[in-house]
């Protein structure tokens, strides 16, 4: 599996992907601005238990990272849950344009659909240039979806319940985490420095990506 440039730069040759680069960044943005700012109250315990399985995907296209998005959930599905809870499956070189990227989701759920996992499994997403419907692109609020590099979060439905029982406004997480980043500002989500740090040259902040 492998990794993928940003967007809006040149891609680069996968043999010279540093997956432990791209690891790295993806746990510094979830411990310093996932936990940090609790922008999902659940992702502590499962990051504390090292229960989050990351895996770097070398795919550049759709058909590539399709393939490897069935593997994860294959063996997410035959894992225990004590031991992996979830999966993060980054994808550093694919799809930088992030209206591929939400295209490319429905082809996730119906993979999802077809391997009769709906109901035990779904997909998430991140991307490092997510952007909410009505929303300027530079809207520093669009980072509470922003992650380094194209990311697919591989979720079990039974922990997304036990998560509602203890919390089951959801909606209130989306506001507060608004209004959070409102106040943070791009200025201080920059200063997290949760941005990706591959390909070499690649910005180091975090800050809101036109």
């Amino acid at each position: 599996m492998t990794t993928s440039p940003m967007p809006d730069q040149p891609r680069e040759d996968a043999a010279a992907c540093d997956d432990n680069v791209v690891v790295a960044d993806m746990v510094r943005w979830l411990e310093r601005a996932v936990i940090g700012l609790n922008l999902c109250p659940f992702a502590k315990s499962v990051h504390v238990k090292d229960q989050i399985h990351y895996v770097v995907s070398h795919a550049t296209d759709a058909r590539e990272l399709l393939q490897d998005l069935a593997a994860e959930l294959e063996a997410l599905a035959e894992a225990s849950p004590e031991k992996r809870d979830t999966t993060l499956l980054i994808a550093p070189l694919a799809m930088p344009d992030f209206l591929d990227f939400n295209d490319f989701l429905e082809l996730a759920d119906e993979l999802v659909e077809s391997m009769d996992l709906a109901g035990i499994l779904q997909v998430a997403s991140f991307h490092p240039h997510f952007q909410f419907e009505g929303t300027l692109a530079d809207d520093v609020t669009n980072c509470t979806n922003r992650a380094p590099y194209p990311t697919l979060h591989l979720l079990r439905e039974e922990s997304i319940d036990r998560a509602v029982e203890v919390f089951p406004e959801a909606q209130e997480i989306f506001e507060r985490n608004i209004e959070l980043l409102e106040r943070l500002g791009a200025a201080g989500w920059a200063d997290l420095d949760v941005g990706p740090h591959w390909p070499e040259g690649a910005p180091a902040k975090g800050a809101p990506q036109v």
